[in-house]
């Protein structure tokens, strides 16, 4: 039996809400009541009038008391991913699942070196494993199957199990990221029968711009769900006509890509989409990329029965994003599937056999796309996962962190398929000592990420979460310009705003004391100068109804992608427009001082000088001239 607390849907096992009936009514109630008296009327004019952590602390206790509660939560940050604290890092650039803890890696490196070893006993179930391609099509791959390393089988069922997928109902692949899952998907799908792709995304995503491409040049349709504005909820009466338009033909209309939640703004769809869509003949392809942890588990799987599920892992949160996709296959949708060349789909092998060399294929065509963070990032690295060999850099688009690329076709110590296929017809005693540590003891491999959240379960990950976003929208609400009649806030929020059931996305951007934009990839190079970590998105697809016209015309921007015209070989550009933004992710071991952190730094734009003094303070320092 489950009871539902808002969006976050309980599981029997979970322990009630503290001090109330289990009902969603009381959790909304009990939240309302306290969150109208957070601030009161309070607003702030001076980043230096701001009150001190502390204060700000207990405030949020006071009001929040249950928050108290997910102490556990500190209690694991501070003792398997210290790194965040001791580093002083804010990590507000990406969410998602790691599969690692900081200390399960970096604790037991100098043991680690199986790949050294003929013996197995300095294996001490350390996430060791090599990431090499497969040239094969999805469908054979589903199919036929493949050998598979006993490690590889057993991380395989650790994230069926987290995730709650059947093996008898899904199969599943690893790809190189996740954008790879979802071009994968574009290239095996039937669009030359089924020639739908509807999309239901508010900003723009790298990795279902990769879809569109790809099934844009198999001759597909691509239509997108709209966001009505201020909102940003999803506009009912054109998604519901694009989604059940009558044709005579009777085949299925095509693929139907779905989330349940924005991962920029942080809004919520109801899943009564995708009965629609099933009920109208289209294949549903669920991005669980967008739940938050454990929703999963909640999601109703059995209920809806996508035809597809891409989520992806990363290693280590605020350590090491990069990672890989999974896409699971419905077994009885395998059938529909076409046969395409791809190097999509990966393996993970011992460490002793050394991986491909993969080159980043899904560079973004705009600065405007999001990045996506844990696994749009380049698989072309050697050595197990969590060494030095994919240590995390900055880029200059959305500042996400993205594994380190190989600068040579072919790094040393880097195998083609060809001498991979000639080591795996070695006989076993040759191999032995680069395996038999990795096989021999795959059953002690744990993946102590998903431990610590399968732990914590979703009533306490999911109730975090809700105070600390909604404290952080409240508290960013209340800075205002001085001097200014009536008052001009410093802060405009996109999407939701205070919400019991909104996720922790949040989609905002900086207005100085005459009403400009401060632009978002100024205010991110600004917070990495704090070492808070955020990003920036482009939100699109906004209607703005008429007494928005001139609203439109002031906030929104242009951009342009470059696509292959599927007709000749030249190329075209497609126009759009939009709202560029700042983007802060809060992820299940973030805690409050990670949030005060970025409302104490955003607060210093009250001071009109503030970026021409930092601008100042980084010449000096550095002894020349960086444009910010």
């Amino acid at each position: 039996m489950l009871s539902c607390c808002g969006a976050f849907c309980l599981c029997a096992s979970d322990p009630p809400c503290p001090g109330a009936a289990n009902t969603s009514a009381v959790c909304r109630q009990q939240f309302r009541a306290a969150t109208g008296s957070v601030f009161g009327n309070s607003t702030f004019t001076n980043h230096e009038s701001l009150p001190s952590l502390e204060d700000s602390y207990s405030q949020l206790l006071r009001f929040y008391p249950q928050y108290s509660e997910t102490e556990m939560v500190d209690r694991i940050r501070d003792g398997e991913y210290r790194h965040l604290n001791q580093s002083n890092h804010v990590c507000l650039d990406y969410n998602g699942v790691g599969l690692f803890s900081y200390s399960q890696v970096h604790d037991q490196e100098p043991a680690a070196d199986v790949a050294s070893s003929s013996s197995s006993s300095n294996y001490l179930g350390v996430p060791m494993f090599n990431i090499s391609c497969k040239s094969t099509s999805l469908k054979m791959q589903l199919l036929r199957g493949g050998r598979e390393t006993k490690l590889e089988s057993a991380i395989k069922r650790r994230i069926m199990d987290y995730l709650g997928v059947l093996e008898d109902e899904y199969s599943m692949v690893f790809t190189a990221n996740r954008a790879s899952a979802f071009k994968l998907l574009a290239e095996s799908y039937p669009f030359q029968t089924s020639r739908k792709l509807l999309t239901v995304y508010d900003y723009k995503s790298e990795a279902v711009e990769e879809m569109i491409r790809s099934s844009r040049k198999r001759g597909a349709e691509t239509v997108a769900a709209e966001f009505v504005w201020p909102r940003l909820k999803i506009c009912t009466s054109k998604l519901k006509k694009k989604m059940v338009k009558k044709t005579r033909n009777k085949k299925p209309k095509g693929l139907f890509a779905f989330p349940l939640q924005s991962r920029v703004t942080g809004a919520r769809y109801p899943c009564l989409w995708m009965s629609i869509a099933k009920e109208n003949g289209w294949h549903i392809l669920f991005d669980a990329c967008a739940l938050g942890l454990k929703e999963m588990n909640c999601f109703g799987l059995s209920l809806y029965q996508p035809d597809f599920i891409i989520c992806s892992f990363y290693k280590v949160f605020g350590d090491n994003p990069s990672g890989f996709g999974c896409l699971f296959v419905k077994k009885s949708t395998i059938s529909i599937l076409e046969a395409s060349a791809t190097s999509s789909i990966v393996s993970l092998v011992p460490p002793g056999k050394k991986p491909l060399a993969l080159h980043d294929e899904f560079e973004s065509t705009s600065n405007y796309a999001i990045q996506e963070d844990d696994t749009d990032t380049s698989c072309s690295f050697s050595g197990p996962i969590i060494f030095s060999a994919s240590q995390s850099v900055k880029t200059e688009q959305g500042g996400k962190s993205e594994a380190r690329k190989v600068e040579d076709s072919k790094p040393k110590g880097v195998l083609h398929a060809s001498e991979i296929e000639e080591m795996e017809k070695q006989p076993a005693s040759v191999s032995k000592v680069a395996t038999s540590a990795a096989d021999n003891e795959h059953s002690r491999f744990e993946c102590r990420g998903l431990d610590h959240v399968d732990t914590l379960g979703l009533r306490v990950i999911g109730s975090r979460a809700r105070y600390l976003i909604n404290w952080l929208v409240i508290a960013l609400r209340t800075l205002h310009h001085p001097n200014t009649e009536p008052k001009i806030p410093l802060v405009r929020i996109y999407g939701p705003k205070i919400k019991f059931d909104r996720s922790p996305a949040l989609a905002f951007n900086i207005f100085d004391w005459k009403g400009a934009k401060v632009e978002p990839t100024l205010v991110q190079k600004l917070a990495d100068r704090s070492n808070i970590s955020i990003s920036y998105a482009f939100l699109q697809h906004i209607q703005f109804p008429n007494k928005y016209r001139d609203e439109k015309e002031r906030i929104t921007e242009g951009g342009s992608n470059q696509l292959e015209d599927t007709e000749a070989t030249k190329t075209k550009h497609e126009t759009y427009i939009g709202i560029k933004v700042i983007t802060a992710q809060l992820g299940f071991l973030t805690n409050f001082e990670d949030t005060y952190r970025l409302w104490a730094f955003v607060a210093q734009f009250l001071n009109a000088d503030f970026v021409e003094k930092e601008r100042w303070r980084y010449t000096s320092l550095n002894q020349n001239t960086v444009e910010i």
